[in-house]
């Protein structure tokens, strides 16, 4: 009861601390609330990479194609863009579409789960370094895709990408403009905070249950061993491209709240280096843990504009002969590369993992 009792203080004083944190980081200005935004979108993404690499040991280096689509698809409702460049969809929306926040969170999951599952169709009996190199190369198409849907019909606009992205509409509430609450000021990024925060509360709890459920541990046993689980019983052709469209649909709703966060989006928000840094927060934090993932996911999007600060004045010393950009990258892998020296299995590794089965009672 005591222990129930302490569990349920923590979380309480969590949650009030969730909750205040922005209020106290906007008293410095807007850009550290939009550090902690973007950080909890990374959170999101994270949760989702998990559940395709830490659950069921399927390596993805293209997650960050979901989280394109996801903003596309976004951007694309939600701009004049349709309307500027389609006759028929310009005479039947003629200010333009403006799709509200029901419409946007399904959307944008059910189409990054279907491109999800088009990636895992094809990759089945792939594994290791395979399915990671296949997996690489879908990433990089759909970026060189956005890059070249310009001609001869501007679906996306090419390298320019798309604007004027409108806001998200909560209750009448435009997350674009600031509100005043008890004499309090809100400013946009304020409100876009409760808003991701409470998508990854809701992420959270869909990881949770998934990993308690039958069909988590079906996948942990296919990353353990999938000739045994297939021997069991397990369809491991099913299981495999449910990991893969569920991981998806955290990427797409990622994406769409990045676009109307950022109110643009171009082909070079989603290179090869943002799949890379999402694998490594999972890794970082512990694969197949969830308190980890999120705990890596938190510290690579923040460290980077954390170094902000050291790279500037080393590259002053330098005399300007080094690059701040590049600079913080060094930094940053060198950061990794010390942590996972002294914790291989990463910072906050799931006690459970690698762990015997519990040996039955005899009677």
């Amino acid at each position: 009861m005591q222990q129930q009792q302490n569990k349920l203080f923590v979380f309480l004083l969590a949650a009030l601390g969730l909750l205040v944190v922005p209020l106290i980081a906007q008293q410095f200005g807007n850009g550290p609330v939009r550090i902690i935004d973007l950080a909890l979108l990374y959170v999101m993404l994270a949760l989702g990479l998990n559940i395709v690499v830490g659950y069921a040991g399927l390596l993805d280096l293209g997650y960050v194609a979901f989280y394109a689509v996801g903003s596309y698809m976004f951007a694309l409702l939600a701009s004049p863009h349709l309307s500027e460049n389609f006759e028929a969809i310009r005479n039947t929306f003629p200010e333009g579409l403006h799709s509200p926040i029901w419409l946007v969170i399904p959307l944008g999951a059910g189409l990054a789960g279907f491109f999800g599952v088009m990636l895992g169709a094809p990759t089945l009996k792939l594994r290791g370094d395979y399915l990671a190199i296949v997996t690489l190369g879908f990433g990089e198409i759909i970026r060189v895709f956005l890059n070249n849907l310009e001609y001869p019909i501007n679906i996306t606009n090419g390298p320019r990408g798309i604007g004027q992205i409108d806001s998200l509409h909560f209750f009448g509430l435009n997350l674009g403009q600031g509100v005043e609450v008890l004499g309090f000021k809100l400013p946009s990024v304020t409100l876009y905070y409760y808003l991701f925060l409470v998508l990854v509360v809701f992420s959270v709890i869909i990881c949770y249950r998934l990993e308690n459920s039958r069909i988590g541990r079906a996948w942990m046993a296919i990353r353990e061993d999938e000739i045994a689980a297939k021997a069991m019983g397990i369809n491991t052709r099913n299981m495999k491209l449910l990991a893969f469209g569920m991981g998806a649909t955290f990427g797409g709703v990622a994406g769409s709240m990045f676009a109307s966060f950022q109110g643009f989006v171009s082909p070079e928000s989603f290179s090869l280096q943002e799949s890379v840094m999402i694998v490594a927060m999972v890794v970082l934090g512990g694969i197949g843990h969830i308190p980890g993932v999120i705990l890596g996911a938190l510290l690579l999007s923040a460290l980077p504009e954390v170094l902000r600060y050291v790279a500037g004045p080393l590259q002053e010393m330098t005399g300007g002969r080094l690059d701040a950009s590049i600079l913080r990258q060094l930094l940053v892998a060198l950061a990794m590369i010390g942590i996972m020296l002294v914790r291989p299995r990463g910072l906050w590794p799931s006690p459970e993992h690698g762990k015997a089965a519990p040996q039955p009672v005899s009677k």
